[in-house]
């Protein structure tokens, strides 16, 4: 992958995948704004550095390139630059972000992706690809779903990019999908008890980026995403809820974000080798109550962000070059770029339909009469 320039290479996830494509025989460009950085991160994997600052020509750098792997968030702050240069110079752009509005952001980008003749593929990570790939696969086993619900059982130790991001979101609301369109809603503000296998979880909702892509990916129109979460959670969202005014002072964010510099790096090369997720979901029909639930089983959710990013970049660069399984311009979600099953290939993951109607509305595993969803 010797066309692809990694941008916020030298953070923690992007370092494991700058890593990952060296390892598979490539030769990516590493780039971000820290020329000092760039270039420590090129000498010692013995590629390329770009240092690149967003505020600038950001189309004159990045022109040579077949596509941009973007690792640098908040990505609220980096997508769009990224993306307006790679319109201009007719580069595929991909990124790990994870935050709704990016999505929702980069999907009103659709037609002019398509004119430009790129494929804005934004989630390639943990956030989203095992979500909606389970979406695409639960909306196979009932079409006709008008509801769909996911949820995250995922722990483990947060990197510095995800923490700053999650510190720039403090207070923020909610959101859903109803009826096709985006709704604000108090953090927590609905919870339910979700089996991820081994017994009912608390879980809240929270608002993943799958609130725009499963609707892409899956045309359903009323879409709910939940994380595990202890009961005392939904407590202390209602709390910074109301401390709103607080947390959103720039001193207030500062002092946490220097705190997180200070303190939080990633997972170790322990945890990234053997902590795991799952992934849950359920889509309903409501005109008919027919539904259909599975589960995924994941890797460390960094394990498969680099794992997912690294096969999406090659995926997008091999069709650009050899013309075959050309991923589709425009704007895409894993799923509508390379299938449900593309999360399979990542190693040591594994799906299971727990229930599933069939035809004549027989069902492969019943798990009804239950007040746990499993």
């Amino acid at each position: 992958m010797d066309s692809l320039l990694v941008y916020g290479s030298y953070g923690y996830t992007g370092r494991l995948i700058a890593r990952e494509i060296v390892a598979r025989g490539g030769a990516p460009t590493v780039a971000g704004r820290d020329e000092r950085e760039v270039e420590r991160q090129a000498d010692e994997l013995g590629v390329e550095g770009h240092a690149i600052s967003l505020s600038e020509d950001v189309a004159a750098s990045i022109g040579e390139y077949d596509a941009v792997l973007n690792c640098a968030g908040p990505f609220v702050n980096t997508a769009e630059p990224l993306v307006e240069a790679c319109l201009e110079t007719g580069t595929d752009y991909l990124d790990i972000t994870g935050e709704f509005q990016v999505f929702e952001r980069l999907r009103q980008r659709d037609d002019a992706a398509r004119d430009a003749g790129i494929t804005l593929l934004p989630g390639v990570g943990f956030d989203v690809v095992p979500t909606d790939c389970l979406a695409a696969f639960l909306h196979d086993q009932l079409p006709s779903a008008t509801d769909l619900s996911l949820a995250i059982d995922a722990s483990g130790s947060l990197s510095r990019g995800t923490a700053r991001t999650l510190v720039e979101h403090l207070g923020d609301d909610g959101v859903v999908r109803r009826n096709g369109r985006l709704i604000s809603v108090p953090p927590g503000f609905r919870t339910r008890e979700i089996d991820f296998g081994d017994g009912p979880e608390h879980a809240v909702t929270i608002p993943w980026g799958d609130v725009v892509t499963a609707a892409h990916s899956t045309g359903i129109d009323s879409i709910e995403v939940y994380a595990a979460a202890p009961s005392w959670a939904t407590s202390a969202m209602g709390a910074a809820d109301s401390l709103e005014w607080l947390l959103e002072r720039k001193p207030v964010e500062d002092v946490l974000k220097r705190l997180v510099d200070a303190r939080i790096d990633g997972p170790d090369e322990r945890e990234l080798a053997t902590g795991r997720a799952t992934v849950w979901g359920e889509v309903v029909d409501e005109s008919t109550d027919r539904r259909a639930r599975a589960r995924l089983r994941t890797p460390n959710p960094y394990a498969l962000t680099v794992a997912a990013a690294v096969d999406a970049a090659e995926r997008v660069i091999d069709g650009q070059n050899r013309g075959r399984d050309r991923v589709p311009d425009g704007f895409q979600t894993p799923s509508t770029a390379f299938g449900a099953d593309f999360v399979l290939e990542c190693s040591d993951t594994k799906r299971e339909l727990l229930e599933g109607p069939f035809e004549g509305g027989a069902l492969e595993l019943s798990v009804r009469g239950s007040d746990v969803d499993g």
